[in-house]
């Protein structure tokens, strides 16, 4: 199957384009920047050229397009919502239309802060409220994906606190947390927002399985387990051998954030763990995967 993978820079797509390639799939990557993550072929582009994008996938002409780009910086996106809506809304439509003129299947990779925060864990079918710049346009790529493609060609694949070691390019929360705590430095973590952090390779096994079976619909690609932000931080403590008292907790009201974080988000991965073979990590067998990419990078 051929297979274009936008953001191909990004943490997810750097370990799926390597999966895929690697089950025999003829994969071609799409990013900014040379190529960072081995496998398939890639080509270097901005993916707000419009323009530029849809001339790529036509001539490509791709049986699947996994859309892993995106603007996920939250502050970012606030300061900087024609940036945002560029490559969230603009760049899912731009994708959409073109998979529809080709008959192509779009999976497009979107997050928990679709929701608002005040009753997750979400199951699939929960009505998103989106709040902030960023999970407003995240949201709005959603309904792109789904009014410019027929039912049954589009899947929306939500997931939440990637994570993963070593970071591509710029720190993810694991990363973060794996250079702040190995060099004796205190972290403030929340103890107020409930989330499923999410391991970067079990994402990327549960997308290329959505991929290769062309599951529509909408699927909740996180972690199994939803924790706060300090359980987490403790739990990564233990696993690698941190001293835990170097995490302070603190809540979200203490920090001038320049947008809305959801509280009490995390989503309900119980569909996804009965439907595919890639199941939802707990959050004990993702820190070990995590801890086995640091050890490997340092042994």
């Amino acid at each position: 199957m051929r297979i274009l993978v936008t953001g191909a820079n990004g943490l997810v797509a750097g370990r799926l384009l390597p999966l895929l390639a690697s089950k025999g799939h003829e994969v071609i990557g799409l990013g900014r920047g040379p190529q960072r993550a081995p496998g398939g072929t890639y080509l270097s582009m901005d993916l707000g050229d419009a323009q530029k994008l849809s001339s790529a996938v036509q001539e490509l002409r791709p049986q699947v397009i996994i859309n892993c780009a995106a603007m996920t910086d939250v502050d970012g996106c606030e300061r900087d919502p024609l940036g945002a809506y560029t490559a969230n809304v603009e760049g899912v439509a731009t994708l959409a239309r073109s998979a529809r003129e080709l008959g192509s299947h779009l999976l497009h990779v979107s997050t928990d802060y679709v929701f608002d925060g005040d009753a997750g864990p979400y199951d699939i079918d929960a009505i998103p409220n989106p709040r902030g710049t960023y999970a407003i346009t995240k949201h709005a790529g959603e309904e792109a994906a789904r009014a410019l493609l027929p039912k049954g060609s589009w899947t929306i694949a939500r997931t939440a606190v990637v994570y993963g070691w070593p970071s591509t390019g710029k720190n993810n929360f694991g990363s973060w947390l794996i250079d702040a705590l190995s060099n004796g430095k205190n972290v403030k973590l929340f103890t107020d927002q409930w989330v499923s952090p999410t391991h970067a390779s079990n994402a990327a096994e549960m997308l290329a399985e959505l991929a290769e079976r062309r599951l529509a619909g909408i699927w909740h690609t996180s972690g199994a387990d939803v924790v706060d932000r300090v359980a987490f931080g403790r739990a990564l403590c233990a696993r690698f051998g941190f001293d835990s008292s170097l995490i302070q907790p603190s809540r979200m009201a203490d920090v001038n954030l320049p947008s809305p974080r959801p509280a009490k988000s995390g989503l309900n991965v119980s569909r996804t763990s009965e439907a595919l073979s890639a199941k939802p990590l707990s959050l004990e067998a993702a820190l070990a995967r995590l801890y086995a990419e640091y050890k490997g990078s340092t042994s």
